[in-house]
């Protein structure tokens, strides 16, 4: 069995800026689960005594809350700060980003619209900085519900797929007299999806190593099964169903942006004991 990784996979820049932050504030509190990995969330309570608090209301005046990667609501942030919450921000700046485009082009005048899942912490974080509000879509069809004005301006969810965001902004375009396109997609995510595109095209059989709640490691894995069929969405090598590898000879790997290092070892290594022996 040969056994390749993507030529890109794994932590990105945000993920790996944020689990420093955490690493460097023991003893404090994340608001919201800091990456959609838990073993890795395991790990930081274990080894560094980083908490999880789910309600921002818990937080009492000098307690310390290290702001999740995906952002929070724009209230919610100004809410811990007024009430003497010690606030460690590690939002992915990729996030920021379109947080400040959605202000600044709300102010504006513009009809501000977001190509995400509404339900995801990055995008009710997004939406929030929308001060006349925001319309959030998945698809064409949504927005063939939505009462477009003259001026419009379109984000993406950091970890959405290029080709569908360009889906959208083309049908934007000849329907609104003004529309400003604003690529949010992070670079990580980009090459990402590009080097699971190409792996995935040669491979008999794709692992895609992530949480099962995580957006981007969603997209890999659809990605993956569009090019190879025997793809599979793994958290850990505990997943592992060794059936899969049968009559197989090529299995390449990816992983999503909050996938650590050790958890794509253990994966590899498992394949090669249980495989490869």
């Amino acid at each position: 069995m040969k056994i390749r990784l993507a030529e890109n996979y794994g932590f990105c820049f945000g993920v790996k800026r944020a689990i420093k932050i955490a690493e460097e504030n023991q003893n404090a509190s994340t608001y919201g689960p800091l990456i959609h990995n838990s073993k890795e969330i395991d790990r930081l309570e274990k080894d560094y005594k980083v908490g999880l608090v789910d309600d921002y209301k818990e937080f009492k005046s000098g307690d310390k809350a290290i702001v999740r990667t995906h952002g929070i609501q724009k209230q919610e942030l100004e809410a811990l700060k007024k009430d003497g919450v010690d606030v460690v921000d590690a939002t992915c700046p990729f996030v920021t980003k379109p947080q400040q485009i959605c202000s600044d082009m709300s102010e504006e005048g513009y009809q501000v619209i977001i190509f995400g899942d509404e339900a995801h912490p990055e995008i009710k974080g997004v939406k929030s900085y929308a001060n006349n509000g925001a319309v959030v879509v998945t698809s064409i069809e949504d927005l063939e519900c939505v009462a477009l004005k003259d001026k419009v301006a379109l984000v993406a969810q950091t970890t959405r797929r290029v080709e569908n965001y360009t889906e959208i902004a083309n049908y934007l375009i000849p329907r609104c007299k003004e529309v400003r396109v604003f690529n949010t997609i992070c670079n990580a995510t980009f090459e990402n999806q590009e080097a699971v595109r190409e792996i995935s095209k040669k491979a008999d059989i794709m692992l895609i190593i992530g949480g099962k709640n995580s957006s981007n490691t969603k997209q890999l894995f659809s990605i993956s099964k569009s090019n190879c069929e025997d793809s599979y969405h793994i958290e850990d090598e505990k997943e592992l169903n060794y059936d899969w590898f049968k009559g197989k000879s090529f299995c390449g790997i990816s992983a999503g942006a909050s996938t650590p290092d050790w958890i794509i070892q253990n994966v590899v290594d498992a394949i090669e004991k249980n495989i490869n022996r």
